[in-house]
């Protein structure tokens, strides 16, 4: 069965850290770029980061970047998205997704660009 299933979300302050998770299960992982989104009440589902299949090349949104890594172990079939010095903007359900190749180029920041997606994990960051 095919699963995308996201872990670590949290309550945290202001300033701190968590550390997501993100485990394939029944379909290929190690050859694909990998992405993160998010989606606060009332709002669009954003990009945040995507990683290609080596690990090789990143990218981040702009609102994450220098606060946010992501990363990933094939052999865990497992992604991850380390988070510091978090805001309350940062609030949202965050979302793993798979994406169509593996190679991360300019444009893979739509939902159109990812073929398979997890439930997601609540992140709520308080002031």
């Amino acid at each position: 069965q095919v699963q995308l299933v996201e872990s670590g979300g949290g309550l945290v302050q202001a300033g701190g850290s968590l550390r997501l998770s993100c485990v394939a299960s029944g379909l290929p992982f190690s050859t694909y770029y990998m992405g993160w989104f998010r989606q606060a009440p009332g709002q669009e589902r954003e990009f945040v980061a995507a990683i290609s299949w080596s690990g090789g090349t990143t990218d981040y949104a702009d609102s994450v970047k220098g606060r946010f890594t992501i990363s990933r172990d094939n052999a865990k079939n497992t992604v991850y998205l380390q988070m510091n010095s978090l805001k309350p903007e940062d609030t949202a359900h965050y979302y793993c997704a798979r994406g169509r190749g593996g190679v991360l180029r300019i444009g893979k920041r739509n939902n159109g660009e990812y073929a398979y997606w997890g439930q997601g994990t609540q992140v709520t960051v308080s002031s």
